[in-house]
């Protein structure tokens, strides 16, 4: 292909053109997404300026003149979505904002897994008697559900119902997911056999604490006994790379005799050993049956299958018979009945004959006792107030004395707050620094609190709960300063010559400071003006 030879056209710009300038789809599309933030995508190479959104029916075939493929429309309800400016505070935001619909998007990689998804969150909205609710095809492989706004109570206990977005709907998320999750599991298994879903790789199996209840490890350990034939003690130590340690009674060299798998929490610094006995009476082992980690099964493809990132402050989804750029099928209402049934090939857009709406008659508040449950449950899972494990202006790492003063330039820079774009891609460097030296999580937790209050706009907290949590589980190094994310935030070159990482930094000061303890750093060892 030379240079002046045109890209040959997807089957979606084929189809989108002659698709949208249908009056019946352009009236179905523009009727739902007035008051929403409504963004063209060109053929996913790019997405229209935003905020835009539909002044009338014919601007969807205008856009499509223009090559747009699909568009995708807010969550949140807007008096003017035009008036929207990304510098507003979200006091700002709740002002022009009119409302929000609950919109659970069903993701999984496989159409069967996303209909059995979709069943049983149907089955569960109306247990809680939820009678009103839409029902349309993503386009690819899953499903989108609505609860309209006018189906909440307008305020619970003096808080306004429409100022609480993403909070109130992500938590009505979590809390459907949690009860569908097991029912889940097992309807997969009916469809695929235990073993064969282990040889893809698609069964998990996980433990969690029985403090936090949060995901452990599986780590070994060793049981060791003393030759002696005066003393023959036993221990069993997780340092399970050593063939031979130091007998605490005797001082002398125990041998490995086994070792095991066992599950430990590195949150807690619990694991199971320390958990299977209590007590021992009678040359009896006691077992602790009140305190054990809890196993649960898994099916990867169901661990997200209700996305709860989409439940975020102007997060976009297709939009109602939308186009899929991958698929060119649209995104269709359907019916209940209908999804058992459903095969892609119904979406085809030739096949459409006369649209429904997405939005349903609602009836106000029959959405209340979902709501009312779905907080209580988010109120009771909120982690109980920590005590401070630490004092003074150090921490102490493995007999290395780290002091804010030994922090790289980048580090202190960040922790000053961002005023502008890039909260999100800070929080990742400093806590990819915190967890990389193993601080404590009180301390991460109290560190990040502070930080967060600086930032222009402070990042919600429900993120940074689950930002830090993931981070204390995958531990991992900054980047290197050769990556460009340090130079968004103004850093061209390493504090130092050849200094390959941030975490270098930190340990070189550490390193001196113990070899001189007498000498304190000064501002210049500890600022280096090459790198602000």
């Amino acid at each position: 292909m030379n240079n002046f030879q045109k890209e040959p056209l997807k089957k979606v710009q084929v189809t989108a053109l002659s698709y949208y300038a249908r009056k019946d789809i352009q009236q179905a599309m523009f009727e739902f997404c007035k008051h929403r933030e409504t963004v063209a995508n060109h053929n996913n190479k790019f997405f229209a300026k935003r905020p835009d959104t539909f002044d009338y029916p014919s601007d969807i075939l205008n856009q499509a003149r223009q090559g747009a493929t699909s568009f995708h429309c807010s969550e949140e309800i807007w008096e003017n979505p035009l008036d929207i400016d990304t510098d507003m505070t979200p006091e700002q935001y709740n002002k022009i904002k009119i409302g929000w619909d609950l919109l659970i998007d069903i993701d999984s990689p496989f159409l069967d897994y996303g209909k059995i998804a979709a069943k049983l969150l149907i089955a569960e909205l109306e247990k809680h008697g939820i009678k009103n609710y839409g029902i349309k095809f993503s386009g690819s492989k899953g499903f989108h559900i609505i609860v309209p706004f006018k189906a909440f109570p307008k305020s619970v206990d003096d808080n306004l119902t429409k100022d609480q977005f993403p909070e109130w709907p992500r938590a009505i998320a979590q809390y459907l997911f949690k009860r569908i999750r097991t029912p889940m599991n097992e309807e997969i298994l009916k469809l695929s056999s235990r073993e064969k879903l282990k040889e893809q790789g698609e069964l998990i199996s996980e433990h969690l604490c029985p403090k936090c209840n949060q995901p452990t490890k599986t780590k070994s350990i060793g049981k060791y006994i003393c030759p002696d034939i005066k003393c023959k003690t036993e221990v069993e130590s997780m340092v399970s790379n050593r063939k031979d340690m130091v007998c605490p009674s005797c001082n002398g060299k125990m041998k490995r005799v086994s070792q095991r798998e066992v599950q430990y929490c590195e949150i807690c610094k619990i694991n199971t050993a320390k958990l299977e006995t209590t007590s021992t009476f009678g040359g009896v082992q006691q077992q602790n049956t009140q305190q054990k980690f809890k196993e649960e099964i898994t099916i990867k493809s169901t661990e997200d299958s209700v996305d709860i990132i989409l439940v975020s402050p102007r997060h976009l989804f297709r939009a109602p018979y939308s186009l899929h750029e991958k698929t060119a099928f649209a995104s269709i209402v359907l019916d209940k009945n209908q999804i058992e049934t459903f095969k892609p090939t119904d979406a085809d857009p030739l096949k459409i004959k006369t649209p429904k709406s997405f939005m349903p008659n609602s009836e106000e508040g029959e959405a209340k006792e979902l709501l009312l449950r779905a907080i209580e449950e988010a109120n009771e899972n909120q982690p109980e107030e920590k005590v401070k494990k630490y004092e003074g202006a150090s921490i102490d790492l493995k007999g290395l004395k780290i002091t804010e003063e030994m922090y790289p330039p980048i580090i202190k820079k960040l922790l000053l707050g961002i005023k502008d774009d890039g909260r999100k891609r800070a929080l990742s460097l400093i806590l990819s620094f915190f967890t990389s030296l193993e601080f404590p999580q009180d301390f991460i937790e109290e560190k990040i609190e502070k930080w967060n209050k600086k930032n222009h706009q402070p990042l919600k907290q429900g993120y940074i709960k689950s930002q830090i949590l993931w981070y204390l589980k995958n531990k991992r190094l900054p980047p290197n300063y050769d990556k460009p994310i340090y130079k968004e935030f103004g850093i061209r070159n390493p504090p130092e010559p050849g200094m390959k990482n941030p975490i270098n930094y930190t340990l070189k000061r550490a390193m001196q400071a113990q070899r001189k303890p007498h000498k304190k750093l000064s501002h210049k060892e500890g600022k280096s003006s090459s790198e602000i």
